[in-house]
């Protein structure tokens, strides 16, 4: 605890009053307090000298100096990128009472980088200070613009939000560093609450796989944190506490982004982002991001553009750091307001254009489903968590070349391809977007045209990573969307993948228990033999080989098996037309009175 600066003739007493001011310390998000003032402005009342202590951003003061009336000495700040401030506040005394900042003191808060600068001193009883601060912005002449305030009392001083400034501060010499050049790597903070409402997940489960949308999405995770809570808070989802830390790993981390495993209210976004001086974004967000990375389709851009629009239609008046507009309160209402209206008619005009169009799409689609289901092609739909495998195992059925990646959501746009089964019978097969738990309901709702298929399927194939710890959370994740989907009761294989990951064999019995299914590994190819013969035989014991009699007045019936392409023979008799044929088991009680075996019956 030594004090830095010219000691000579210096009281006993009066180092040890300097000393204690080590023993004190100052609120993160806080410039000073009333107790480090005083104990400040306590040793210039006795010595006629500049006391200045330097606060690092844990609220420690890691040094105290002492200096003649005019100066002070500084600390050795570490040297810190031309992007970022220090790290270090500096707050000092002014002796002559008038606390505007010198020369000297802006010309150190330039040079050094420091998070503020601030002076202090005394107006009769009152405390009052100034304080500096770099802007973050550049002077015509390249020099860092500077921002001051004051002199106001120390109370005031005390309720600037810190941590907002040097985030804010930060960012814009981050922007301004790399402008110009690619952007860098975004450093994202990872937070969620562990509650009861986060259902079967649990909380160390449901922050890995954030972790690895975010890593899908481009950002690199720098820090994780957990908070338990019987509920989200109602301001800040996290606890005040919580936050504090988050902006202090912030700061130590140099991270640019948090990234919240729930969805937040806008409120509760504008208030994190004023609060840490960070981007916000929840896991809503973040997957909507990773769906605009990846469409490729128009069709695909244009659904993901309707999700997006509607998730950030409510928070239009509040996207903090990310819409922020400077000023705000009296004076400055008016154009601001009509411009926020503005963008919500334009928002709400897109939303209706693109409804318009997605509208088309659906019809568009009906007409070919139509003349599918008029053609009697079984179609098969692959669903599944993301990252199950789907895509793998279309590729290997169909020679597809879609692309399959160890990511998540690696697919976006659906893809359908004939499958020929060993019996001859032709079926389509279609890969679909993977789900995820905590699915945004914008996005089942902007993606219904595509995921019609789903709904129009004669059979799902779940496909299920067998290997994955969660396996159960996530069959219950999918059966939600599909129930969302009204498609929960359909017909369903579920496909074990990715079994060679598997250490224990035997562990089959316990994933076969309690649903017809069939284990495989699409990636080597293992027992796809035997998938195909469970799709074969579904679809076997879902028609029937009828021999009917079909008089030769009810030529609308022959007409009806032509169109349902049932037709295998044709023999022509005294009582009418013969036909052995291959019925769909829906169809059988259209044609039940011609089945010869009845007509038997009802001649006896």
């Amino acid at each position: 605890m030594k004090i830095h600066g010219d000691l000579a003739n210096v009281k006993a007493s009066v180092l040890e009053a300097l000393e204690a001011i080590y023993a004190l310390s100052v609120p993160t998000d806080q410039i000073s307090t009333r107790e480090l003032n005083e104990a400040m402005l306590a040793v210039t009342d006795l010595l006629d000298r500049e006391v200045a202590v330097y606060v690092n951003r844990a609220g420690s003061i890691v040094q105290v100096s002492i200096g003649d009336v005019g100066t002070v000495d500084l600390p050795k700040v570490k040297a810190r990128s031309e992007s970022r401030l220090s790290g270090i506040r500096c707050i000092h005394t002014h002796p002559s009472g008038d606390t505007r900042l010198s020369s000297p003191d802006l010309s150190s808060l330039r040079r050094l980088r420091f998070d503020c600068m601030a002076a202090i001193g005394r107006d009769g009883k009152d405390i009052v200070g100034s304080m500096g601060f770099l802007t973050g912005d550049s002077e015509e002449d390249g020099t860092l613009a500077l921002g001051q305030m004051g002199p106001v009392c120390d109370d005031v001083l005390h309720g600037v939000n810190l941590t907002w400034l040097i985030a804010t501060v930060n960012r814009k010499l981050h922007a301004s560093r790399t402008k110009g050049t690619e952007d860098e790597v975004e450093r994202a903070i990872l937070a969620g609450v562990a509650w009861s409402g986060n259902g079967s997940w649990s909380h160390e489960a449901s922050m890995e796989e954030l972790a690895r949308l975010a890593d899908t999405a481009g950002a690199i995770v720098v820090g994780q944190c957990v908070q338990r809570k019987e509920k989200p808070d109602a301001m800040l989802f996290l606890g005040k506490g919580k936050v504090s830390e988050i902006a202090m790993e912030a700061q130590d981390q140099d991270a640019t982004l948090l990234i919240v495993d729930d969805e937040l209210t806008p409120s509760q976004q504008r208030n994190l982002e004023r609060t840490l001086g960070l981007k916000v974004i929840d896991r809503t967000a973040l997957i909507l991001d990773i769906f605009a990375q990846r469409a490729r389709s128009s069709e695909g851009k244009m659904q993901v553009e309707l999700a997006q629009l509607r998730y950030h239609l409510p928070r239009l008046g509040g996207q903090g750091l990310a819409l922020s507009r400077l000023g705000g309160g009296i004076g400055t209402r008016g154009p601001g307001e009509t411009k926020l209206e503005m963008d919500r008619r334009r928002i709400r005009s897109r939303i209706h254009d693109i409804e318009q169009q997605i509208d088309r799409l659906k019809r568009h689609r009906t007409l070919h489903r139509k003349g599918r289901k008029e053609s009697r092609i079984p179609l098969v739909a692959l669903v599944g968590y993301t990252n199950a495998g789907k895509s793998t195992l279309l590729n290997k059925l169909t020679n597809a070349a879609v692309m399959a990646e160890d990511k998540l959501f690696a697919t976006l746009d659906p893809t359908t391809r004939k499958l020929v089964l060993p019996s001859g019978q032709e079926i389509l097969l279609t890969d679909t977007v993977g789900f995820i738990q905590k699915l945004p309901h914008t996005l089942v709702t902007a993606f219904r045209a595509t995921l019609e298929e789903v709904q129009e399927a004669d059979l799902l194939l779940h496909v299920v990573d067998a290997s994955d710890g969660n396996a159960e959370q996530q069959i219950e994740s999918v059966v939600h969307v599909l129930t969302e989907l009204h498609a929960e009761n359909k017909p369903t294989l579920y496909v074990w993948n990715k079994m060679d990951c598997l250490e224990e064999r035997t562990r089959t019995e316990t994933f076969l228990h309690n649903r017809d299914g069939v284990c495989i590994a699409a990636e080597k190819s293992e027992n796809l033999d035997g998938l195909i013969a469970h799709i074969e035989a579904f679809f076997r014991e879902s028609y029937v080989n009828l021999t009917l009699l079909i008089p030769y007045a009810d030529g609308a019936a022959i007409a009806a098996l032509h169109a349902l392409h049932a037709v295998r023979d044709t023999a022509y008799c005294e009582q009418g037309t013969r036909v052995c044929a291959h019925i769909p088991l829906s169809a059988r009680e259209q044609f039940r009175a011609y089945e010869c075996a009845r007509n038997e019956r009802d001649k006896g």
